[in-house]
């Protein structure tokens, strides 16, 4: 009896000590997706919170989560205690332990200002850089709808008012065209470094180039690279397009540039910054007519030729549903996309990654997640 006491009481220390050492592997498992989506979701809430500012002429804020320590506390004890009595007291086993757990997490937040301010939110986004998200598969239309402000003169929707507010109807049949190519096949789009096409053949490289890589090198665009000869409805398109565009039907290939250009084998295009992107698309909010009235905000613009549904719809409202996609709390009214709206969903996606991929330079650091694991 006294030994199967005695081997009760180790074996409950055991298993505390057991615990502790533990408890690392098993908290990395959890917690690297459970950052992972809490940085996300709260990158979603940012996004929208500077969305809706804009709307109302708010000066949006950016906060960069520099690093994330997931401080973890588990403290055991224990004792045995074993009596071999004699006579009348009986032999026993006493076994006695406690166990203490806390979870302290630590996040460092890096408000991004200056230079990196101007590089990441200020200045326009380079076609290199978006121009290449066409082809991984994101619609072009969408895509053009949200980086450009016109392409060969073709103007789109523009937040700040004025007779082209609406933008060109063109610029939209233009959009569309482009879309069923690349349902089709017949459109590609080509990244080329130039700078170090230089480099190879002079033997050396430019180090003292700053900001977002993708502003190095060019892009290209081929319309009608497979089987355009011997369908109708893309030989159409194609001539739209080349049209639209002013491009020479003697080529395939044309190089996309920032600004102006006369020449038939380039594809001028403005594009718009990440500030310029989320003022149109805060523009686009349908807010109450009596924030109108009162001076806090400007109407909201209205798309022509085809396009008339928000790029992203936003709704507003004193309850937000339960099941939000993403909601902010914005003077008193909530803010929020449905769930079930997936158009929007997939546009605020790809705002999303456009802005991940401005903030991208040289010198930026990604988040750093330190999880014990001992």
């Amino acid at each position: 009896m006294p030994r199967k006491a005695l081997s009760i009481a180790i074996l409950s220390v055991s298993i505390l000590a057991a615990g502790c050492a533990g408890i690392g592997p098993s908290r990395l498992k959890a917690d690297q997706v459970d950052y992972a989506r809490a940085l996300g979701d709260a990158k979603k809430r940012e996004i929208l919170a500077a969305i809706v500012g804009l709307r109302f002429a708010d000066a949006p804020s950016f906060l960069t989560v520099s690093s994330i320590i997931a401080a973890y506390t588990f403290d055991t004890t224990g004792g045995v205690v074993l009596n071999a009595g004699s006579g009348a007291q009986p032999n026993y086993a006493q076994a006695t332990g406690s166990v203490s757990y806390s979870n302290h997490p630590t996040f460092t937040f890096t408000p991004t200002t200056g230079d990196a301010y101007a590089s990441a939110y200020i200045r326009p986004l380079s076609p290199t850089l978006v121009m290449p998200l066409a082809e991984s598969g994101i619609p072009i239309d969408l895509l053009l709808r949200i980086t450009a402000q016109s392409i060969s003169g073709l103007q789109n929707g523009n937040a700040l008012g004025g007779p082209n507010a609406s933008g060109s109807p063109e610029f939209f049949l233009l959009l569309q065209a482009l879309r069923r190519l690349q349902l089709a096949g017949e459109l590609n789009i080509e990244t080329r470094n130039t700078d170090d096409d230089k480099a190879g053949k002079s033997g050396k490289t430019d180090k003292s180039a700053k900001g977002n890589s993708a502003d190095k090198g060019g892009v290209f665009i081929t319309l009608g690279a497979t089987r355009s000869g011997s369908n109708k409805e893309v030989v159409d398109d194609l001539t739209l397009v080349r049209k639209l565009l002013h491009l020479s039907p003697k080529m395939k290939t044309y190089e996309i540039i920032y600004g102006q250009s006369s020449e038939q084998n380039r594809i001028p295009m403005v594009t718009r910054s990440v500030l310029g992107i989320l003022t149109d698309l805060g523009a686009q909010i349908a807010v109450p007519d009596a924030q109108v009235g009162s001076g806090a905000t400007k109407p909201g613009i209205g798309l022509i030729g085809g396009e008339t549904r928000p790029t992203i719809v936003v709704k507003v409202g004193e309850k937000v549903p339960r099941d939000a996609y993403v909601s902010v709390l914005y003077d008193e009214s909530h803010y929020w996309i449905d769930r079930g709206d997936f158009d929007s969903k997939y546009a605020f996606t790809v705002v999303q990654n456009l802005m991940a991929l401005a903030e991208v330079t040289d010198t930026a650091k990604s988040p750093v997640v330190t999880i014990p694991a001992n």
